[in-house]
């Protein structure tokens, strides 16, 4: 699998992350069993960053990764947590709460329910509209020399929110939305964190499964999947979204054999500034035509089609881990 740093100073982790989120009920009911092999299924292929919340399932998320994690290697696992939102027992939101004693008293009950001794990489879920920026990642700036917490990331945040955050901790990476369909972060957020090496950890690349070449009008209505509320998904947009995909669809469908998510993943991945390469390495899929010395001569007689539907499968097959956790 291959690897990126995150940030300048973060760690090492896998281009494909497994978000843990629908493990919880938000894209409806989720088995459990089901989604402990999921984890250990994406540890073994070499996927070693988990993101998760603790307002998943209020608690739940975390209590269900910590037990996946029992019998493996802490340091194969690189846990991003989000902290802040605030729930209610029947699962409604009250907002986010980023206060320094808030941040403090959030991290002391994941560090118990995951059952580890400190988080890779702690963020806000989103700004406290009442708490200055500065003062929520000093909080955590204190829980890394602490040792409690060993980066600082921030969540869905403006590009002058995360200069302001930056000036007062180093930030390895920003997790926000970002495919074919959500790409506002491109005009001022994508410059910013490229100026300031800080990556960007993409999520909803499959648009919640919109992009995904399989949804169709009327699903989503299944108790629990939040995306039944979602602007995108109601009525009067879903029409003129999935016509898009159909149009995706016609375009790439010769390369990529009618699926429009089969080139999805590697599209996003490298979009974010990397601070050791300005441009994005090859992808493993592209690798094999930069190398020129012995190759099988098989591989000389092998069409351009042929080719190009090996890579597509590769892809196929990353895109699939991820939508199983993305939707």
């Amino acid at each position: 699998m291959q690897t990126y740093r995150l940030g300048k100073t973060g760690p090492e982790v896998s281009v494909i992350g497994l978000g843990c989120m629908g493990m919880s009920g938000m894209y409806g009911p989720s088995d459990r069993a089901e989604s402990v092999a999921t984890i250990h299924a994406a540890l073994d292929a070499g996927i070693n960053l988990l993101d998760t919340g603790d307002f998943y399932g209020m608690g739940h998320n975390e209590m269900l990764i910590g037990e996946a994690l029992k019998g493996r290697r802490r340091e194969n696992a690189v846990l991003s947590v989000k902290f802040g939102g605030l729930r209610d027992p029947v699962g409604g939101w009250n907002g986010i709460d980023a206060r320094p004693v808030a941040v403090k008293n959030f991290l002391s009950y994941t560090l118990q329910r995951l059952a580890v001794d400190y988080i890779d990489i702690y963020r806000p879920a989103r700004l406290d509209p009442n708490v200055p920026i500065e003062d929520t990642v000093g909080a955590i700036a204190d829980m890394v020399k602490a040792g409690y917490v060993r980066h600082i990331g921030l969540s869905e945040v403006g590009a002058d929110t995360i200069r302001r955050a930056a000036a007062v901790a180093p930030i390895v990476d920003l997790q926000i939305e970002y495919s074919l369909i959500s790409r506002g972060i491109e005009e001022k957020i994508l410059p910013t964190t490229r100026e300031l090496g800080i990556s960007i950890t993409a999520y909803g690349v499959l648009s919640r499964g919109l992009i995904s070449g399989h949804w169709q009008k009327g699903q989503g209505g299944t108790a629990g999947d939040f995306r039944a509320y979602s602007p995108r998904f109601q009525e009067g947009n879903i029409e003129q979204n999935l016509a898009l995909v159909e149009k995706l669809r016609d375009r790439r469908g010769k390369e990529c054999l009618g699926r429009p998510d089969r080139h999805r993943l590697g599209r996003r991945q490298g979009q974010g500034h990397r601070p050791d390469h300005r441009r994005s390495p090859p992808r493993p899929a592209d690798r094999g035509a930069r190398l020129t010395r012995r190759r099988p001569v098989t591989r000389r007689f092998r069409s351009y089609r042929t080719r190009r539907a090996e890579r597509c499968g590769r892809r196929w097959a990353l895109s699939r881990a991820y939508a199983a956790a993305y939707g």
